[in-house]
């Protein structure tokens, strides 16, 4: 999970205004600003925002990122096709524009995933809600993962629509989908590990999380029985550097054999790079 820095960043945050209703939100330049220290969504007067992205993931040995569709994305998948891979983010608000969407950006850029965030939408809707449902067998029909925000949301808005236990119905509803939690699944990430071993295709990404603040529950579940459960996501530049990330990560007790598989191997397979 990656992005390009802007100059405008507070601009692609407009979409949650509608539900932000504490006065400190409107003025925070991303509305999770309360979390994090140093963002790094900036970009010089002059400076390439595809060629600084792709600065940050040289000096840190990042392969491949995976960018939501945008003019920008488009851009760099189309001069560095090796190096980005889009994805599209949804709201299963208007289920059949939803759709059409997903099937469309498959066939005209090769999306390989379909991202979700259920408390950002408006309304917010449930990750087992009967809206997301076309939006689930879309996925399956096109061999696509679906990553979805799990647990407490950063924002200052509900979050029971991501509640974790929504995963077990969705999961026993879609046996062949590939779901990916991201962003931390707390306080919920001991259920995240116990529906992990029960259902087969749900999976789990540290999307917004710093090394050093990694879930215990999900660091010991990947040193044991979730060795290809959990991957690697960052958060740059909507929240960490690369460099805070990489700085911190030989710290996180992982067994080399499980490190290969977080860092790479995992994400290879559960969002088919080698095969797009």
């Amino acid at each position: 999970m990656i992005g390009f820095p802007s100059a405008q960043a507070r601009s692609h945050y407009d979409f949650l205004k509608p539900q932000l209703r504490d006065a400190e939100s409107g003025e925070m330049e991303f509305p999770a600003e309360y979390m994090f220290k140093g963002v790094p969504n900036r970009l010089d007067e002059g400076a390439d925002p595809v060629e600084v992205t792709l600065g940050q993931m040289d000096a840190c040995g990042v392969e491949i990122g995976l960018v939501g569709l945008s003019e920008v994305a488009l851009r760099a998948i189309a001069a560095h096709p090796k190096r980005f891979r889009p994805t599209l983010e949804v709201d299963p608000n208007d289920i059949t524009k939803a759709v059409r969407r997903i099937r469309a950006a498959y066939e005209e850029h090769g999306i390989v995933a379909v991202t979700t965030f259920p408390a950002g939408c408006n309304p917010q809707v449930p990750v087992s809600d009967r809206r997301y449902y076309p939006i689930y067998q879309t996925c399956i029909d096109l061999d696509l993962p679906i990553v979805s925000n799990a647990g407490i949301a950063g924002p200052r808005v509900p979050s029971a629509c991501q509640d974790v236990m929504h995963f077990d119905q969705v999961c026993y509803d879609f046996p062949e989908l590939r779901i990916v939690m991201r962003h931390g699944a707390e306080p919920w990430e001991d259920l995240a590990v116990k529906l992990m071993l029960k259902w087969p295709g749900l999976y789990y990404m540290t999307s917004a999380f710093a090394p050093k603040y990694y879930p215990k529950a999900i660091v010991d579940y990947a040193n044991t029985r979730g060795a290809d459960k959990v991957m690697y996501a960052g958060y740059y530049p909507m929240g960490l550097s690369l460099e805070r990330i990489f700085r911190e990560l030989p710290d996180v007790p992982f067994k080399p054999e499980v490190r290969a598989k977080f860092l790479r191997e995992n994400a290879m397979r559960v969002f088919k790079l080698g095969e797009r």
